[in-house]
């Protein structure tokens, strides 16, 4: 059994949902990015190249702090920890979104930081193609999020392959869910529950439905 799971995704995958259900089910502690606090989010969908960099400023401070919070708690009661983020998300998303000057400085702060938190025993990418990442988005219905164009998204999917791939001293899943409705089809969750609870060596493992 894990100790800490990550449950990532573009956004739009269905990340925030999973973790939700898997904690429910299982009493874990649970970790959900505090994405709606931002005040710069919105104002980056109107005008990003200049709301880029304080946006992923702030993002990564906020993910900074409630990591090193929670992951520093011990309940004995609730041993295992699932969150809908990974702090590496900041590092994906800021390759994506600024310019190379800007992204060589926060890259440094970034690492600086990644090394003070403890790493997830197990990550687990719910990868979803662009159409029905759109589609969820827009059934969600954050007003915000309603202008994001496809490109951004493939920018952001391709991000994430591209880091995923480096981290050979992990446990990584990929599982495709473009078939798979784990909210409302119980068959298709107990599924994919399955596959995540296995026993995986360090490396990329990828499942379709």
């Amino acid at each position: 059994m894990y100790d800490y799971i990550a449950i990532e995704g573009t956004i739009g995958a269905g990340k925030t949902s999973l973790a939700t259900m898997l904690s429910k089910e299982l009493n874990t502690r649970l970790i959900l990015e505090q994405y709606e606090d931002n005040d710069f989010l919105p104002k980056f969908y109107d005008d990003p190249e200049k709301y880029a960099f304080p946006l992923e400023l702030s993002f990564l401070a906020s993910r900074y702090q409630q990591l090193k919070t929670e992951l520093s708690v011990t309940d004995i009661f609730r041993s295992m920890i699932i969150s809908d983020y990974f702090i590496s998300k900041s590092l994906i998303f800021s390759k994506a979104t600024l310019p190379d000057a800007e992204f060589n400085l926060y890259s440094k702060l970034f690492s600086i930081i990644n090394q003070t938190l403890p790493k997830p025993d197990l990550i687990v990418y719910l990868y979803a193609a662009v159409e029905r990442l759109q589609y969820n988005i827009y059934m969600r219905g954050r007003s915000y999020e309603q202008k994001i164009e496809d490109s951004y998204l493939e920018r952001i999917q391709e991000g994430y392959f591209d880091h995923l791939r480096k981290l050979t001293d992990m446990r990584i899943l990929v599982i495709d869910t473009n078939r798979l409705d784990f909210v409302s089809k119980p068959d298709h969750y107990e599924w994919l529950k399955e596959v995540i609870f296995q026993t995986y060596e360090p490396g990329l493992h990828t499942f379709v439905y």
